[in-house]
């Protein structure tokens, strides 16, 4: 649920003259939405409510082409709810009411892995349960399936080690890497600070940095990638159009630094439009946005 104003209240402050609109959004979604638009076949692992929200979600999926048979109807939770503010710049603040996301328990990825088994890779985020994303892990890994992990929201005390040793590609913020790397709110990111991850347990990993790009970690170095220039309207769901093209570019075979700038594209076009889902790209899309 958003509302668009002219500038974020401050706390205590009340800011007339906004703009109110519903999008379907929620960071696991956004994230399959983002790919089954870019031509991926996607399977959906999540817990929704059997209300209004919950109904209107899984018919989005369909519409979508993402497979729902693993989407959970939880009879006790209502569905995640976001309540976002987006201001004159496109900046937001966000807060979320998790709902039926919190129950999405090892369980429900279990009765999933047999579709695991056959994919070329599995995306998490941490509006669950960690010991979900957990479990998810560990059996793609013993699959040999691929692990994309986007650190959001990020756990105030970081990662735990064993669980970033699973993960393939890591693709955090620049305030997720600056609480992975215990940098502090105001840590430079730069590659020299980057190159320390490996230190941590991350294999490898694309450090997104908004209308700056990304730094592509791995063990050989850093290496930028610069995003095309475009005029932001609402950030909502950017990071998520990131993830979503990343793990496309991977799974059709390119490597990791041209999977980061197809990635760049398709999040600077999704800051050019108001929404979390409504904003994502087609690949035809992305194929004609001009650097």
């Amino acid at each position: 649920m958003v509302i668009k104003t002219d500038r974020i209240p401050a706390p205590g402050e009340t800011v007339l003259g906004g703009e109110f609109a519903m999008f379907p959004g929620g960071k696991g979604a956004n994230q399959a939405v983002a790919a089954a638009r870019l031509g991926a076949a996607v399977s959906f692992v999540a817990r929704v409510g059997t209300d209004v929200f919950g109904d209107k979600a899984v018919e989005g999926f369909r519409r979508e082409g993402i497979d729902t048979e693993f989407i959970v109807r939880d009879p006790e939770e209502p569905s995640g709810i976001a309540l976002i503010f987006v201001d004159r710049r496109g900046e937001n603040v966000i807060a979320v009411a998790p709902g039926a996301n919190s129950r999405l328990s090892p369980a429900d990825v279990e009765r999933a892995s047999e579709r695991l088994s056959g994919c070329s890779a599995l995306v998490l985020q941490l509006e669950i349960p960690l010991e979900t994303v957990e479990r998810a892990a560990r059996l793609a890994f013993e699959y040999g399936v691929r692990v994309i992990l986007n650190p959001a929201p990020m756990m105030p005390d970081g990662l735990p080690r064993p669980l970033l040793e699973l993960v393939d590609v890591l693709v955090p913020n620049e305030t997720e890497a600056r609480t992975l790397l215990d940098l502090g709110e105001c840590g430079r990111i730069d590659e020299g600070a980057m190159s320390r991850l490996p230190e941590i347990g991350v294999r490898t990993a694309v450090v997104t940095l908004g209308a700056r790009g990304a730094l592509v970690v791995t063990r050989d170095g850093v290496q930028a990638v610069s995003a095309p220039r475009v005029r932001a309207v609402d950030t909502t769901a950017a990071g998520d159009a990131f993830v979503g093209a990343l793990v496309v570019a991977l799974s059709s075979g390119h490597d990791l630094l041209e999977s980061a700038r197809f990635a760049g594209r398709a999040a600077a076009l999704s800051v050019t439009r108001m929404g979390a889902q409504s904003s994502l790209p087609t690949a035809q899309e992305v194929a004609q946005l001009d650097d």
